[in-house]
């Protein structure tokens, strides 16, 4: 049966997975979702036995209905390959009582490169599927992931270009060289005056433009995303988390129905989002605990049922997380409204106009499944040198702020359920906030590379070969502009004028 997708924010025709994949973002500004969460064909015992790829299929040819079996299995087979620095894709690790679920071991050692590996392949097939002519233009705003993992899925892909946009001061050193750095004579990266809410509403704006669009389109080009507002990202990561279940059941750390919490680093709110999507496909997920560091929007909004972005803007260790707009939120709003797109439409207004907005009773008693924590700066340092004292093991701060989440869940609610944290990125990505979190003293003084030799001393893991290939790179990419001057850059870098 065919599974359609529809805009949040209006009743309009829905469309096949492939044509959302390639629009990224639907007319009216909403999010495409799909008409129902589909549940699971194949049993846990027989899921325990896959591999990731064999899983991934199980997975996305639920959602993906319109790409055939032979098309799926190329994306998914061409996607996760040796491109990963392991067989396994995404390990677990038994860290303490949790379950570390090492989602970096892609090209760019971040989770970002479980979807952004696979969708260019999905977009390029959708292309085809479709009859698309236009070279398509992939624009995206990064908060320090996203951009290098879209860059190096797109980078000399025929038939594509990409632009990404990150908030100058706003990425760690490594994340902002990993982009600069970036190969590929399609790929454009440009830092932004102003923070990633401003790249992400630039962006935004730019999609929005109508005329904009049409002078594309003369031109030969058309836009789409590789943020995770295009579901072609938020499918394939559902994926990580039903393998997650499948393999603990697999090594007999729980048994088949046992249930299992899940506690994930937020921003943006799609990688959560997943593991809720998984939730309702039938695998056995408890709580969804929802971390966030000092910009606890996510937080506030779970503890009181209003989203308020009028507050300050935190740049912290963890900046994929420095977000006061969760742009997927609104695929669970739409959710627990009933599928309302005109209840939507009004809470992304006023959210739009006044910065904020606040859900009904009857909406807040669906949000039963999903907890609020947060771990502040300095919780967030403790935490890396706590669990690195005790056990060797080295968190990097997102995955370290997931881990204060857990710790606080189980305080406040004494509830011991088996539960596996998204470990979302490579230490490597963030040798400085790691480093002096272990002790300032020693590292303080040494420069970010000099600090990576450290890391690798003291953890005995390789320094991956997205870190070697950075320190001697040139930088390609040196483009700064305002906020309010990215659709001419963007222009400029097309050759539309």
């Amino acid at each position: 049966m065919e599974l359609l997708y529809r805009s949040t924010r209006g009743a309009k025709e829905p469309v096949t997975a492939s044509k959302a994949i390639l629009q990224g973002l639907a007319e009216d500004g909403g999010l495409f979702v799909p008409d129902s969460i589909p549940k699971l064909t194949c049993s846990m015992e027989q899921l325990a036995g896959m591999t990731y790829q064999e899983t991934a299929y199980e997975v996305m040819k639920l959602f993906l209905t319109d790409y055939t079996e032979e098309e799926l299995k190329y994306c998914i087979n061409s996607a996760y390959d040796k491109k990963f620095d392991t067989d396994v894709i995404a390990p677990l690790a038994k860290v303490e009582d949790a379950y570390y679920l090492e989602l970096f071991h892609g090209a760019t050692i971040a989770f970002k490169d479980m979807a952004l590996s696979i969708l260019p392949y999905l977009m390029t097939t959708a292309a085809k599927k479709n009859q698309v002519k236009n070279d398509i233009v992939i624009l995206t705003a990064t908060s320090g992931d996203t951009g290098k993992a879209a860059l190096a899925g797109f980078a000399d892909v025929p038939g594509t270009k990409i632009i990404v946009f990150y908030p100058k001061n706003g990425v760690s050193p490594i994340q902002e060289k990993q982009m600069v750095t970036q190969k590929g004579d399609n790929t454009f990266v440009v830092g932004i005056h102003g923070n990633f809410d401003d790249a992400q509403s630039g962006v935004k704006a730019i999609f929005g433009n109508k005329e904009l669009a049409k002078e594309l389109d003369q031109a030969g080009y058309q836009f789409s995303s590789a943020n995770s507002i295009n579901i072609g990202r938020l499918v394939p990561q559902i994926v990580y988390y039903v393998y997650a279940y499948a393999k603990l059941l697999e090594s007999g750390e729980i048994k088949d129905g046992e249930t299992i919490n899940v506690t994930v680093p937020t921003g943006n709110f799609g990688n959560i989002l997943a593991a809720y999507y998984a939730k309702q496909m039938g695998i056995p997920i408890g709580k969804l605990i929802c971390a966030s560091n000092d910009n606890k929007v996510l937080y506030d909004f779970f503890r009181t049922g209003e989203y308020d972005r009028n507050r300050p803007f935190i740049l912290t260790t963890s900046p994929s997380m420095d977000i006061l707009i969760s742009s997927n939120l609104e695929r669970l709003i739409y959710r627990i409204a009933g599928a309302d797109a005109s209840k939507d439409q009004e809470l992304m207004k006023a959210l739009s106009e006044q910065g904020k907005y606040e859900i009904t009773d009857k909406m807040r008693a669906q949000l039963h499944d999903f907890c609020g924590y947060y771990a502040s700066e300095d919780e967030t340092a403790k935490k890396i040198a706590k669990v690195y004292g005790d056990t060797g093991y080295v968190l990097d701060p997102h995955t370290a702020v997931a881990s204060c989440a857990y710790e606080k869940y189980v305080a406040d609610t004494k509830d011991k359920t088996k539960t596996v944290i998204a470990s979302t990125a490579s230490p490597y990505k963030f040798t400085r906030s790691v480093m002096e979190a272990i002790d300032k003293e020693k590292y303080g003084s040494m420069s970010d590379f000099d600090l990576v030799d450290e890391l690798n001393k003291i953890s005995g893991v390789d320094v991956p070969n997205a870190i070697e290939e950075i320190r001697t790179a040139p930088v390609r990419h040196k483009t700064v502009c305002d906020a309010a001057d990215m659709e001419q850059t963007v222009k400029t870098f097309l050759g539309v004028e």
